[in-house]
């Protein structure tokens, strides 16, 4: 009998609990220092949070319950898309060549398209459950501004998204995507708030950033009694949302009669689909029931946070306004590269990811455009999906594991976190195959910079 191509969990297997990291740290040998208030340097409270989410995700921010009852709610919504499949790569190994055995679960089924809506759906229904009438977000790609104007669709909750300008240009139909749900849509640097304005003043061509576009969106959240803020990456309770994805490939390598992975890739930008995917391994490895397997994060050259950044407290974006967070930063003043993964196009990285790299826990690698679309076309030319060029960064990461199991004649299982498809960045596709597209490695004078920019803390 020929091993399975696709490993569908049954509905009524999927995960009713999320799995929260912070009860694990201390079993780990990890410390995540707590986020501060820039005003005072104190440690932030639940009370210097309230006016930007509701209780029961600060709750979730700050808790230290090892399972977190997903409501049956959310869990109605999940079950649109979820459980998301798992494939092996039978072409793709083929083609390499590669002794190495190669699975990706796909978050590409979802409404919006990737992994998103995991955090969206239950952000949306807490805020539905304390009254909340409008949320205003960021976006790079466009990604999490589709999940979050689709989660608020289903709970009946304005929505507004402030979008990097620079793949508001390169993505419009992820801007027609959020209006067709009932978001309204703005560039970011825009002229409708304090923070928007000043960069524009200061630089009147700003292709933005996704620390500029946070900025905006907290700005009029916190101006306005009936609107709370959303984020869609960086955050514990957002990486929390994001762990139905590797509890569900623990279970579809079960049902696979797999091995327990060698090896495990995603990429980072923020952190939230990588958390997600590898968090549940890690409570594997603390109950005692398997060895951690190495976990490789794989971020874009562009935007280095984990390789080339410091760790050390910053702002999460680029205003100033939100608390210190002690994390791999580029400095808050960072303004990437207009790379096609703009998703990834973020000064900083999550607080409880950073602090796994400190441990050790977790390796960094970055690779330029370039080579990544390489690895793409590869993939998508055996295994028939077309990644979005954020999880393109995962593809390029499992090939080079792919690649030097074929050198070595080990056969390795490799997973990766195919995080979401590239229907809307056939731009970028377009480009790369009318040798448009170039290379590029932020320079280490521009990062030395904007680190010099860092607040002092303690």
């Amino acid at each position: 009998m020929s091993e399975p191509t696709k490993i569908f969990l049954p509905e009524k297997d999927a995960p009713t609990h999320w799995y929260n990291l912070n009860a694990d740290l201390g079993a780990l040998g990890v410390d995540v220092p707590p986020p501060l208030h820039p005003g005072t340097g104190q440690p932030v409270g639940p009370e210097d949070l309230a006016p930007l989410f509701p209780m029961e995700l600060i709750k979730q921010e700050v808790g230290g319950e090892r399972y977190v009852e997903i409501p049956e709610e959310v869990r109605q919504v999940y079950r649109l898309w979820r459980p998301t499949p798992l494939y092996r790569a039978h072409r793709w190994e083929k083609a390499l060549g590669t002794p190495a055995k190669i699975f990706y679960k796909y978050e590409g089924v979802s409404p919006s398209g990737s992994h998103k809506p995991n955090t969206s759906v239950p952000q949306a229904y807490y805020n539905a459950q304390e009254g909340t009438k409008r949320i205003t977000t960021e976006t790079g790609a466009g990604q999490w501004g589709s999940a979050l104007s689709f989660a608020c669709q289903m709970f009946d909750i304005a929505c507004k998204v402030y979008m990097v300008k620079v793949s508001f240009q390169q993505k419009p139909y992820r801007r027609a995507l959020m209006e067709t749900w009932g978001a309204s849509v703005v560039p970011s640097p825009s002229d409708q708030t304090a923070a928007g304005r000043a960069i524009l003043a200061k630089q009147p061509e700003s292709t933005g950033s996704l620390g500029i576009a946070i900025s905006e969106a907290v700005e009029e959240a916190a101006q306005r009694d009936d609107t709370k803020y959303a984020l869609g990456s960086v955050l514990n309770h957002v990486l929390m949302h994001q762990t139905v994805i590797g509890q569900e490939v623990i279970r579809q390598l079960e049902m696979a009669g797999a091995d327990w992975p060698d090896v495990l890739v995603g990429c980072t930008g923020g952190g939230s689909n990588f958390a997600g995917f590898i968090y549940p391994f890690l409570a594997e490895d603390v109950d005692g029931r398997h060895a951690k397997p190495r976990i490789v994060a794989v971020e874009p050259a562009a935007s280095p946070s984990l390789t080339r950044g410091r760790y050390a407290y910053d702002f999460g974006d680029t205003g100033q306004m939100t608390p210190l967070m002690k994390m791999h930063t580029l400095g808050h003043d960072f303004i990437p590269a207009p790379i096609h993964a703009g998703g990834l196009r973020y000064h900083g990285m999550s607080p409880q990811v950073s602090a796994l790299v400190e441990a050790g826990l977790v390796e960094a690698k970055s690779t330029t455009q370039m080579p990544m679309f390489d690895a793409c076309m590869g993939f998508v030319r055996s295994e028939g999906i077309l990644p979005a060029p954020e999880a393109g960064h995962a593809v390029w990461g499992a090939l080079q594991e792919a690649l030097a199991c074929k050198e070595s004649g080990e056969a390795r299982t490799v997973v990766f976190n195919l995080c979401g498809h590239g229907h809307f960045d056939l731009s970028a596709y377009d480009a790369y195959l009318g040798g448009q597209l170039e290379d590029y490695e932020y320079p280490e004078a521009a990062i030395a910079e904007s680190l010099a920019a860092l607040p002092h803390v303690g």
